[in-house]
């Protein structure tokens, strides 16, 4: 990752992600997901925008990951495609049913996570 973009996880892309197991890091993802979620219903647009970016950080570092270079990436590559789907809805209201999905998909890595500590 040698560009000019601005990091919000600079620590993280220093190595210390890549040490975490996959429930781990896609547990940061998904907790990201569910402050996007959060803010969009306050209506407070550019705090979502804000952690729609870090999510999509986080879930980019973990794509990127070299022990997920298997059937995983894919997974993590569809992962992508239907979180910015499912967040492209300009309409609160209007969000899809797949957000409840995602909310439990990964709400199942936030609880392997925390089992594997």
């Amino acid at each position: 990752m040698t560009t000019n973009k601005e990091y919000y996880h600079k620590s993280l892309i220093g190595g210390r992600w890549f040490s975490m197991s996959l429930a781990e890091q896609l547990a940061n993802v998904g907790s990201e997901f569910e402050r996007v979620l959060s803010w969009r219903v306050k209506g407070n647009r550019e705090h979502a925008d804000k952690a729609f970016e870090r999510m999509l950080e986080l879930l980019d570092l973990t794509r990127n990951d070299p022990r997920w270079r298997n059937h995983r990436l894919k997974e993590l590559s569809r992962l992508r495609e239907v979180i910015n789907y499912e967040l492209s809805a300009e309409d609160n209201e209007n969000l899809f049913i797949a957000v409840q999905d995602l909310q439990k998909y990964f709400l199942q890595f936030g609880i392997l996570a925390r089992a594997d500590r």
